[in-house]
């Protein structure tokens, strides 16, 4: 307790410091921390960095930073996508979500530049404040499982909200988390804070983002392979509790095994796997099969890997590989696809699977912009992760890492939240000056 209320007194003190000296700072921070929230106060955070970045400005701060001219250049290619949108209304409505593309960028280049205490000085309150929002969502599961006696409480979107995203949060407390885990040779309430984020992590069951974590975790501790003997114990601690969870958990366990059962079938062996009335569609199937039944469940794999299938369809069918459908226009075409290929179209209580993106960032942007857009956030990713790897800064690695990975399962930039937390740490980590000494710790 006397710890905690020391951390508290001294971030107080450095807070107040640095709003004095650098208001942007604090501003950003409280976009980022508001992120969790609703879409209308995120919004009103980024309003109020961008007012407070103008009225800051000053001519001689301003600079072109070469990293961030990309994210500006895609925006302006999702804006130019009006004039050959296929529906000219879900453009114009997306461009204003867009709009973290281009406000963080500029706002960075106008600011004070930073150097490497002031990204430490973001990373460790968002760092903070995605640690007492994960104390938050515990402390509410905790109630509504005394209320409800579901353990279901505890995983996936439910420990969250489907809103806001288990997958969304499991990247935020992912970064959050190789922040603090990178110095838990400085403080054992550090140490505290990482295993309480890990377990998080696995509780929010996202198996892309758990199979990266764990890649992370064993690539730094081999990297710094002399490091202590406690830092080789904890290591093996998260590896072996993470693995535990997964074998005892029936909640993460089933997230795994749905998989099993799309990737266990075979060309050779072509057979449906029944479970009840559930036939699981392996990943031959999604990419061969015609036609589909209304029962028929598509694993996370085999559900992207039709989605692919479905876009090789489009390229092949329509004119798009230049220009695409248009920002945020494709919805259209894939509810078109659903019908010919009679996947489930939705009941009650379900969405169909025909009203869901294409869940990959990479072929989101080539259906929408083209192979312009394509190529743009391909550079976005590799540059990030080159401009990581050069710094020498794990958090930086361990952000590009899980973005190149998650882009993969996920279109993470067709919601505001996935907008503004890729734009923010692709700004504070590449507009960074890289320090020479700075080493992976």
């Amino acid at each position: 307790m006397e710890t905690t209320c020391n951390y508290l007194k001294n971030a107080c003190q450095e807070i107040k410091l640095e709003s004095k000296q650098n208001p942007n700072l604090l501003a950003l921070i409280v976009v980022l921390l508001t992120l969790p929230l609703s879409y209308a106060v995120n919004s009103i955070a980024i309003l109020i960095f961008a007012l407070i970045a103008l009225f800051s400005f000053r001519k001689n701060n301003f600079r072109i930073e070469k990293y961030l001219i990309a994210p500006i250049i895609l925006y302006l290619l999702m804006v130019i996508s009006i004039f050959w949108s296929q529906d000219v209304h879900a453009t114009l409505k997306a461009i204003s979500k867009e709009l973290p593309l281009l406000i963080f960028p500029v706002c960075f280049m106008a600011m004070p530049a930073l150097d490497e205490n002031k990204k430490q000085f973001v990373l460790k309150y968002f760092s903070f404040g995605m640690f007492f929002y994960m104390v938050f969502y515990l402390i509410k599961a905790i109630i509504r499982y005394l209320i409800t006696t579901n353990n279901a409480v505890f995983f996936y979107h439910d420990l969250v909200n489907e809103d806001l995203n288990a997958i969304h949060v499991s990247v935020y407390m992912s970064v959050a988390f190789f922040y603090f885990y990178t110095k838990i040779s400085e403080s054992n309430f550090f140490k505290t804070i990482s295993f309480l984020l890990s377990i998080f992590i696995f509780l929010l069951s996202s198996k892309n983002i758990i199979i990266v974590f764990v890649f992370l975790v064993v690539f730094y501790e081999f990297y710094n392979f002399k490091k202590s003997l406690a830092r080789k114990k904890t290591m093996i601690g998260l590896i072996v509790m993470g693995l535990l969870l997964l074998v005892l958990s029936p909640r993460i366990r089933d997230r795994f095994s749905s998989e099993f059962y799309s990737n266990n079938n075979t060309a050779v062996s072509n057979k449906l796997e029944k479970q009840g009335n559930v036939i699981y569609v392996s990943v031959y199937q999604a990419w061969k099969q015609q036609k589909f039944q209304q029962n028929d469940y598509f694993s996370g794999t085999a559900f992207r890997v039709y989605q692919t299938r479905i876009f090789k369809e489009m390229l092949q069918e329509d004119p798009i590989f230049f220009t695409g459908y248009g920002l945020n226009a494709t919805a259209f075409k894939i509810k078109e696809k659903g019908k010919e290929h009679a996947i489930f179209s939705g009941d009650s209580t379900h969405d169909g699977y025909q009203n869901k993106n294409f869940h990959n960032e990479y072929i989101q942007l080539f259906a929408e912009m083209g192979v312009f857009g394509f190529l743009l956030i391909v550079a976005i990713v590799i540059l990030n992760l080159i401009k990581g790897i050069r710094s020498k800064d794990f958090v930086h690695i361990s952000f590009a890492v899980l973005t190149i990975s998650l882009f993969l399962t996920e279109s993470f930039l067709s919601r505001q939240r996935g907008i503004v937390f890729f734009t923010i740490m692709y700004c504070l980590f590449n507009s960074t000056k890289i320090s020479k000494d700075i080493k992976i710790s």
